[in-house]
């Protein structure tokens, strides 16, 4: 998490899966499609001025076209989920419209969930945010391999 939080993706990237990399899941469904980063790749991820295609806008539909910088900022580390006032282990907190398919796109793998129930009273917990980090087992020792933002959608 403290990786993540200060960006450090050389920090992160020891902790990806060698093999697998890690995914990058913009909402609760994950998809095959979604853009997979190596850790050699995710390296020098930030400094990427790339514009890669990294799914769809929920809602509108409209390609979400974006920086490796721009998506992690958008889509990664939206909030300080270091603080995240829920965090579970194997256990969907965040639950919306959207189907959450990690635990059988990632059969077998564990899961962490940093969760923000909401930030505005006024929208009645509708403005919930969580980060969820999949993780596998592998030669004695736990890699991550999914990293899903996962939100109220429309």
């Amino acid at each position: 998490m403290l990786a993540l939080r200060t960006k450090d993706m050389k920090r992160l990237s020891p902790l990806v899966h060698p093999k697998m990399g890690v995914r990058f899941s913009p909402y609760s469904f994950v998809k095959s499609t979604d853009r997979v980063y190596t850790p050699a790749q995710l390296t020098n991820a930030m400094s990427d001025t790339t514009k890669y295609q990294w799914g769809a806008y929920d809602g509108s539909g409209k390609p979400i076209n974006l920086t490796f910088s721009e998506y992690f900022t958008k889509f990664v580390y939206s909030r300080e989920f270091n603080a995240a006032p829920v965090v579970t282990f194997n256990q969907e907190v965040g639950k919306g419209n959207m189907l959450n398919n990690a635990f059988v796109f990632y059969s077998g793998a564990i899961i962490v969930e940093y969760h923000y129930p909401g930030f505005d009273p006024q929208y009645g917990g509708l403005d919930w945010e969580s980060l969820r980090l999949v993780f596998e087992y592998l030669g004695g020792k736990w890699y991550l391999i999914g990293i899903i933002h996962a939100s109220w959608t429309i």
